[in-house]
């Protein structure tokens, strides 16, 4: 997702798939991180490695939205294109809503933060594909 030469093959689905996984791996870091927090003996090396490892994917996530999709997939659309501006703004909303949803899944673990990204990456999926880019 790093890759900023402009070779011309992309993988928006792979990396549509990839955020799925990001947020799929943060939920069960979320909800073993707070299962191990509520045991009587928490332990603390196990809890480092899901924070950790939440922390990871959530950067990933962001480096995803960022570095794919906003610097090399979304392309700039003139305000004077009031059909194309509209579905530009709108992907530009959901991938600002997405990397903010990931930061607040990486700051914490409220689960409720998983729930927003799915749905917002299902938004932006079909936005993306359904409208050019």
């Amino acid at each position: 997702a790093r890759c900023e030469v402009a070779c011309g093959i992309y993988g928006d689905s792979v990396r549509i798939k990839l955020i799925y996984e990001h947020i799929a791996t943060i939920e069960k870091a979320m909800n073993n991180i707070n299962k191990e927090s509520n045991s009587a003996k928490p332990n603390y090396n196990q809890l480092v490695r899901w924070v950790n490892n939440k922390e990871s994917h959530a950067e990933k996530i962001q480096q995803i939205v960022s570095q794919y999709f906003l610097h090399q997939r979304i392309k700039a659309v003139s305000p004077n294109d009031r059909h194309g501006y509209g579905h530009y703004v709108q992907k530009l909303a959901l991938l600002h809503s997405l990397s903010v949803s990931a930061m607040k899944a990486k700051q914490g673990t409220d689960v409720d933060y998983i729930k927003v990204m799915r749905a917002t990456l299902a938004q932006f999926e079909k936005a993306y594909f359904t409208h050019s880019h």
